[in-house]
């Protein structure tokens, strides 16, 4: 670890999701509650407004049309239809009666202050003069107050409404939407966590189960795949992808195993001879002749072997790209090349129709040439040409097969034919690997195909594959 760094653990998948529940729940109650609360606010505190404003222009509107003198503010109505009544009654305000030189005629409760410029309002002439504030404190509680005047220098009336009380009630309201946020984010973590632990249970048994598998290298762990949804998907996936590796693995062993019996052959053959090499000077001509015969036979043999082996051990992993192939002319190609090194006769049959797939066309043309070479080598009379019949398939695709007069199948035979390293009993003394044909199945498998061997009518076999197309499966 680099100088200076600090290791820490990372955070479970489980923890990220309930973190980031219980974030988005913060968020919204936040947003919620701030908007909620600043409405309310809003709403209590310009309704406040509005009536105090509506009890001041009252006031005013009533002093300007009647000639309203302090008594008449000084004692209540029995009635409770005074003017003094007609302030305090609806609007809950503090009224409080100045004299001509601004002293208190009847005081408030509590009692208002009055500096100059509520004594100025007091004299003045014109009824309906106001002056208004909304910042007295009053014994520690918060108020908005207006002097009104009464005219002709008679005097004034102060009105006065407190709205600390109200903040008040704000300030708890907003404390218990604090609490009530606060209590919704902890409520929300823990769903959270409850669901996510939930969402990820299936996950991290995934995962456990990934780590054995990468730890011990076993693949026959069993994997959790319940569920319908994307984590039981990727549960089947994950558990195909096993089964694969496992019988790739499989096939990798038996496919070694059977490399190595089928190489112990030629290369004993090999060393027997090298040994005689040693003695060649004492060898009679024919007998030297013989030796460099087998040996080239031998090298030759274990050459095509190792060939086969190396093509099949990439099979499907090839990385020539896919285009359209026209199977009709890779026949004849591999036709036209038959007659080149053998000298036989090759004839090709093409069906009317589309004998074009998506494929690759080098591994076709190997699958091809097999089973002609394999209809050449069995065929050893070469009485009769060999057939390549080329036409679309029933169900979809191509159909390939090569027809040949040889020995034929025997019924033990056309099961196993395809199986790597297998050879027939009328095979044992000819030359070849015993991978050609598992060669066809590997390229018809990779091309959406199967391969099919029959006896042929007259004496014979009929060997051949379909082929869909790269993808098709």
């Amino acid at each position: 670890m680099p100088t200076g760094l600090t290791s820490r653990a990372p955070r479970s998948l489980r923890t990220k999701l309930a973190v980031s529940f219980a974030a988005v729940a913060a968020g919204v109650t936040a947003l919620v509650g701030f908007l909620s609360y600043d409405s309310a606010a809003r709403l209590v505190r310009v309704d406040q407004q509005a009536v105090f404003d509506e009890t001041v222009h009252d006031l005013r509107v009533q002093v300007q049309n009647e000639r309203l003198t302090p008594d008449d503010f000084v004692y209540g109505d029995p009635d409770h239809d005074g003017p003094r009544d007609d302030l305090t009654s609806p609007a809950g305000t503090d009224v409080q009666v100045l004299g001509p030189g601004g002293d208190v005629v009847d005081r408030g409760s509590p009692r208002l202050p009055v500096d100059e410029e509520a004594r100025s309002v007091a004299g003045a002439r014109a009824a309906g003069t106001f002056a208004e504030r909304n910042d007295v404190e009053i014994r520690g509680d918060e108020y908005r107050m207006a002097t009104v005047a009464l005219g002709g220098g008679r005097g004034a009336v102060q009105v006065a409404q407190e709205f600390s009380d109200t903040e008040d009630l704000l300030r708890e309201l907003q404390r218990r939407t604090l609490l009530f946020a606060a209590s919704v984010v902890l409520a929300a973590g823990l769903f959270g966590w409850w669901l996510a632990r939930r969402i990820t249970s299936r996950l991290i048994r995934l995962a456990d189960t990934a780590e054995v598998v990468a730890s011990t290298g076993r693949l026959d762990v069993a994997v959790p795949v319940a569920g319908g949804d994307e984590v039981g998907r990727l549960g089947r996936s994950f558990d195909r992808m096993l089964g694969r590796l496992a019988r790739s693995m499989e096939d990798q062993r038996r496919l070694v195993q059977d490399a190595g019996h089928e190489l112990r052959t030629p290369l004993t053959s090999l060393r027997t001879n090298i040994s005689l090499l040693r003695r060649i000077d004492e060898l009679p001509p024919a007998a030297r002749e013989e030796l460099v015969a087998d040996l080239a036979q031998e090298s030759r043999e274990l050459t095509d072997l190792v060939n086969e082996l190396v093509d099949l051990a990439a099979g499907k992993e090839d990385d020539e790209p896919v285009v359209d192939v026209d199977l009709a002319q890779t026949a004849e190609d591999v036709a036209t090349l038959t007659r080149r090194r053998t000298g036989r006769t090759v004839t090709v049959r093409a069906a009317e129709g589309d004998t074009t797939i998506a494929g690759r066309p080098a591994l076709l043309q190997r699958a091809v040439s097999n089973l002609v070479e394999n209809a050449a080598k069995f065929d050893r009379g070469g009485t009769e040409p060999i057939e390549i019949a080329v036409a679309p398939a029933a169900g979809g695709g191509v159909r390939v097969e090569v027809l040949d007069r040889g020995p034929g199948l025997a019924a033990d035979d056309l099961d196993r034919i395809f199986d790597r390293f297998y050879r027939a009993a009328t095979a044992r003394g000819l030359p070849g690997s015993g991978l050609g044909l598992s060669i066809v199945r590997e390229v018809a498998s990779a091309h959406g195909g199967t391969p099919f061997a029959r006896r042929r009518e007259g004496g014979g076999a009929v060997i051949g594959f379909t082929v869909e197309g790269v993808g098709s499966r």
